[in-house]
């Protein structure tokens, strides 16, 4: 464990530990995301490493080779060093189907966003109080963001320009109570964001109740709003 700056690491680098346990679990429980590829070169790299390819020259390069079409690549340092490098290629992940709700679960627990947003209503006085529900990608991974709006049943994709970045955007109320709550209530999220979900459904529950429509009502929306994501401590 490595904890700096408020964040907590996991890692695993003992050699034996890769090839008994982390990687025989993530080829029983496939990644389905482009992440997917980089796990295939991982593999690739602690197998050379293993055959003790690391100590010599040419399968030094092999291993750079592979490590330049990676996660973002190499340094140009290791470049500088390693000028005869020729990137490997790489997959792409091409994922066919959701394969339970249990990796949907922990999918979002890493990924997802439950928003909420309070804002001036432009034709009526008083303000609107909207939940959103946000699962964000790099683009690549658009077929996914694609099978999960299908999984739901519900939802947009919104691509973010300039950025190569792709949003999965369930806002519709009727979807939010009807889809997405009833589903983590079911398959509940995991850790810290299990807590910004929760204060995500008493809104939405303070919403359901017609509470955001007083100004006690808001003045308590604001304030569950005001702990969540980053501002919870």
């Amino acid at each position: 464990m490595d904890t700096r700056d408020n964040i907590i690491k996991y890692s695993v680098s003992e050699r034996k530990d890769l090839i008994n346990v982390i990687i025989p679990h993530f080829k029983e429980y496939p990644l389905l995301t482009q992440k997917a590829a980089d796990f295939i070169l991982f593999e690739q790299i602690v197998e050379l490493m293993n055959q003790g390819a690391h100590t010599k020259n040419d399968g030094l390069q092999q291993i750079i080779n592979i490590k330049a079409s990676m996660n973002l690549g190499i340094s140009n340092k290791i470049k500088s060093e390693f000028p005869l490098t020729v990137p490997v290629e790489r997959l792409i992940i091409q994922t066919a189907n959701i394969p339970d709700p249990q990796w949907v679960s922990g999918f979002v627990s890493g990924e997802g966003n439950f928003y909420c947003g309070i804002r001036k209503s432009p034709n009526k006085l008083g303000n609107i109080v909207s939940l959103r529900f946000i699962i964000s990608q790099h683009v690549k991974d658009i077929q996914l963001l694609e099978l999960l709006i299908n999984y739901f049943d519900s939802g947009r994709l919104d691509v973010v320009q300039n950025k190569s970045v792709v949003n999965l955007v369930v806002e519709r109320f009727s979807d939010l109570n009807d889809k997405i709550i009833p589903f983590f209530n079911n398959y509940p999220i995991l850790g810290l964001k299990n807590l910004d979900y929760l204060d995500w459904c008493r809104i939405a529950k303070l919403k359901n109740e017609g509470v955001h429509l007083t100004f006690e009502g808001l003045e308590e929306i604001s304030k569950i709003k005001s702990g969540m994501n980053r501002g919870r401590k």
